[in-house]
């Protein structure tokens, strides 16, 4: 199938990339939030770079939507990689408390140097960074108890760059979601679109659901004992194996919808996205 890469690069998220590396001078903490079903798909190539020396929070937000054994995978790997993941699902507020923690931990320091070079301690300032949609606008209301920014189930929500006050010891900076300028790595590229992580008018939606349905046939073989049971066949009573991606489209649209592939490509990513086949990563530690 030969549609065109997925790219997505407005004018908004160039221009929030050189807000937000202006920001990042005023901060002390970095929040970075990737999705869990895709941990490695949503790094992007240049915070570690962005950050420096400035202490980072690595948040794995939607751990609600993978298996609990795939998340003790992940953080035994990132454990191994020098890191500690901090598992949220913003959603539904769980695992906020441990975020809320480690950026006032990371601040008490930033106050010790502060008062060894005879100033005043000062709240920390804080910047949720990710990639669109993985649920940062989620984690900051979660993290103000309230509703103070817009957070919706689309990319591209956050168009500008905000302080909020979380409480006398925390700032946070609220900024729109930043993808790379390039989309080299069109197998990341293809997890992102079916996560929903990059803006729709970038992918092809019949592409996209025709490399899910490989994808979970690929997984089932490999990771069979962390994934559900066939999960398309147990959502449509169709099976996938022993097929191609698009043959399956096809079938399950004249199965389903009259034969429209579009119709059935959309339904078929809507609900793996709204969680309906079960919790399943697209990721495992490369180990």
């Amino acid at each position: 199938m030969t549609t065109p890469a997925i790219q997505w690069y407005p004018g908004h998220i160039a221009k929030a990339e050189k807000a937000l590396k202006e920001q990042l001078k005023l901060v002390d903490v970095v929040l970075e939030v990737r999705d869990a079903r895709i941990p490695l798909a949503t790094q992007h190539p240049q915070v570690s770079e962005w950050v420096g020396s400035k202490a980072k929070v690595l948040v794995l937000n939607r751990m609600d939507m993978i298996p609990s054994q795939v998340r003790q995978l992940w953080e035994n790997w990132f454990e191994s990689q020098g890191e500690t993941p901090y598992f949220t699902d913003a959603q539904h507020g769980k695992g906020i408390q441990a975020v809320t923690q480690a950026a006032q931990a990371a601040g008490v320091e930033m106050n010790k140097r502060r008062r060894d070079r005879g100033m005043l301690p000062r709240p920390v300032r804080a910047v949720v960074i990710g990639f669109p949609n993985v649920g940062k606008s989620a984690l900051i209301n979660r993290l103000l108890n309230k509703k103070v920014v817009e957070s919706a189930r689309r990319p591209g929500v956050t168009k500008q760059l905000r302080w909020v006050r979380i409480s006398k010891e925390i700032e946070l900076l609220d900024a729109p979601g930043v993808i790379p300028g390039k989309l080299n790595d069109q197998e990341a590229a293809i997890k992102l679109a079916i996560c929903e992580d990059i803006g729709e008018a970038s992918y092809d939606n019949q592409r996209v659901a025709a490399e899910l349905v490989e994808l979970l046939n690929y997984l089932g073989d490999v990771h069979g004992n962390f994934l559900p049971n066939s999960p398309l066949q147990n959502r449509y009573g169709l099976d996938a194996k022993e097929c191609t991606g698009e043959d399956y489209l096809v079938n399950l649209a004249k199965e389903r919808n009259q034969g429209d592939v579009e119709r059935t490509a959309r339904q078929l990513l809507n609900d793996f996205r709204k969680g309906l086949m079960g919790a399943i990563p697209l990721e495992f530690p490369p180990y």
